[in-house]
């Protein structure tokens, strides 16, 4: 079972590294290309200065033993030791800068990787289906991107900079040692370093599980905390406070308990890792010591030797480092690569042209669709939309009613029949060309945190002040907005929550009309509005439809008695349709409905006067709502 767990996450490792190469080496930048073989050879020179470092120390400490090993073809500035002991510093700070010159060469490389990375998860989470985005909890998602964009910057930079320059290090030492010293101290260094490469790897795959349940707790956290956020009214209405603030709580316990237990096993980490190479260190110094004792070395060898093995720490301790950001790095960019490895549940077909619309006309041609294949929606829904006019679909809830204008706009693909507009069916068209042909006036409008502005003009981005102040005034919320002490520029909140229901149904029919789509759709447009706002925006509904292939979808039968055609559905089939004066007299389902909806809205309007009543100081009796 050990055996399947480990070839499993090799397996992963290596998707997610093959996943990751075009943003390591870009193939259409030219220039970032170029930029990684500069670095690399900056990287170089960085290493081969760096072990010729020990040289100067080496050959400074024997001047000033009176030993005097340095070689004869040294330039002769640099006679002495004193001279040893600048040139001994002027080569750090050399190959400080190149080190320095690779990391500002390579950051432009780093950043590019991240910007596509993540440019890409945004356009695919966009692709996805409405299906995936109610399922998914945002908060969680956002964590998973923001933790992925910070993972391949790490594993991108680890991989290319420091992997194999470290690499080349440990050779350049190995031979300088087996040639000036002979095999006993490569065998020691060797023997380090597979011991302390061998802890680390076991160390770090035992906290790379820790790492996740860390992060799993984390997004658990995030998810609680924003989903809590934006239902900030619904809380306050229940006063579930201290509700919600224990449930953050509990997550963030798990988070602490994780947390606890990466930092405490970093620290064995990082003890073993010194105990196996002090080992390693004070076995090659005591080798060296003693020949220096029988004469065999001098002062400066044994310096050398000691000054090496320093340098080695660094880039030793550095592949524990690399190793550990770069597992910890992929467990943080692996989910994102799962999200990107979610197929867009509806794609346009091969060849998929453009939809064509002339006239705008919309049929439904024995439509069977089930969100889930055992709880079918509609069963053979027919209906016409003719071009230029109206269709309304009325029913109780879950009839089917809000399904029909998805399918419309092909967020889900239906199991049977056909969806047609102008004769064309909308699966075999762009669901660019689709969507850009309908506007949506729905029932919840949800406005971006963003000015009055913004929010109409997404209707059509490259519309002009002059087009969304137009657009306002036929939504009738121009001098609402003129009001205002910053017009159009005023920020409506989140989700648009500064602004009344009314104020919001407004800037979504203006933000309709700017579209100037030739299919319209009003998902029970009114159905969370007063009687009074109701009607007001329904003039300006009317106004927006006239001449527009338009789909109603109503849950107040008063918006629809205009209507051309009026469709009741029941358990997902048509069990009525007609005009509103022949679906009254057939006195059937729909009559039902109107029946029971007049009665309420007299109740309703016989409280209201009531009321009025009450507050103008006339002594009534209260009429009861039913």
């Amino acid at each position: 079972m050990a055996q399947k767990t480990v070839s499993a996450e090799s397996g992963t490792t290596l998707r997610t590294l093959v996943n990751l190469w075009p943003y390591m080496w870009p193939s259409d930048r030219q220039d970032l290309k170029f930029r990684v073989v500069v670095a690399t050879v900056f990287l170089v020179l960085a290493k081969v200065i760096l072990v010729l470092v020990p040289y100067f120390y080496k050959w400074a400490t024997d001047e000033l033993s009176g030993e005097g090993t340095a070689p004869a073809y040294l330039p002769a500035v640099l006679a002495g030791p004193l001279m040893l002991v600048v040139a001994y510093n002027l080569v750090r700070v050399v190959q400080l800068g190149f080190n320095q010159l690779r990391d500002a060469l390579f950051a432009r490389v780093g950043q590019h990787a991240v910007r596509q990375l993540a440019y890409r998860t945004f356009v695919h989470m966009h692709a996805l289906s409405l299906r995936f985005h109610l399922e998914r909890r945002t908060g969680g998602l956002s964590r998973i991107i923001e933790r992925g964009t910070k993972g391949i910057d790490t594993i991108v930079r680890f991989t290319i900079l420091n992997t194999v320059p470290t690499i080349l290090e440990f050779a350049l030492s190995a031979v300088i040692f087996a040639v000036a010293y002979g095999w006993a101290y490569v065998a020691i260094i060797a023997v380090t370093v597979c011991l302390y490469t061998w802890f680390t790897v076991r160390a770090s795959d035992w906290r790379i599980t820790i790492r996740r349940e860390m992060n799993d707790s984390d997004t658990d956290a995030n998810t609680k905390a924003i989903d809590s956020l934006l239902n900030f009214e619904t809380v306050k209405y229940f006063n579930n406070e201290a509700m919600e603030a224990s449930r953050f709580d509990r997550s963030m316990g798990r988070y602490e308990e994780a947390a606890t237990k990466t930092w405490t096993s970093l620290g064995w980490l990082n003890f073993g890792q010194g105990v196996i190479f002090g080992l390693g260190m004070a076995t090659a110094m005591g080798l060296s010591a003693w020949e220096v004792m029988r004469g065999t070395q001098t002062v400066g060898d044994f310096v050398f030797i000691n000054t090496m093995l320093m340098q080695l720490s660094i880039p030793l301790n550095f592949i524990g480092f690399i190793y550990r950001e770069i597992r910890q790095a992929l467990t943080d960019i692996e989910q994102m690569f799962d999200l990107l490895d979610v197929p867009a549940e509806v794609q346009d077909r091969p060849g998929a042209a453009p939809l064509k619309v002339d006239k705008g006309h919309v049929r439904f041609d024995d439509v069977a669709f089930a969100y889930d294949g055992d709880r079918p929606i509609l069963k053979g829904i027919s209906f016409d939309i003719p071009a230029g006019r109206t269709v309304a679909v009325v029913g109780p809830s879950g009839a089917g009613k809000s399904t029909i204008s998805r399918l419309i706009f092909r967020f889900y693909d239906i199991q049977e029949g056909a969806v047609l507009i102008d004769g064309q069916d909308v699966r075999d068209v762009t669901q660019e060309s689709l969507r850009a042909a309908i506007g949506m006036v729905p029932q919840d409008t949800v406005l971006f945190n963003d000015t009055i502005a913004y929010n109409i003009r997404y209707g059509r981005p490259d519309a002009s002040e002059e087009e969304v102040r137009r657009a306002a005034e036929l939504a009738q919320i121009a001098d609402f907005i003129d009001g205002l002490p910053a017009g159009y520029d005023t920020m409506v909140g989140e989700r648009g929550l500064k602004l009344s229901g009314g104020e919001k149904q407004r800037v979504a029919i203006a933000r309709t009309i700017l579209k100037a789509p030739p299919i319209l759709i009003l998902d029970e447009a009114t159905s969370a509005l007063d009687t009074h706002t109701e009607q007001e925006i329904q003039a300006a509904l009317d106004m927006v439809s006239r001449g527009r292939t338009t789909l109603v979808i109503a849950h107040r039968l008063s918006t629809v008695i205009a209507a051309d055609e009026i469709i009741v559905l029941k358990d997902g089939r048509i069990a009525e349709r007609g005009t509103h004066h022949a679906l009254i007299a057939a006195r059937g389902l729909y009559a039902d409905m109107w029946d029971r909806q007049r009665e309420a809205s007299e109740a309703e309007e016989r409280l209201r006067l009531a009321r009025e009543t009450d507050e103008m100081g006339v002594v009534v009796r209260k009429v009861p709502s039913y």
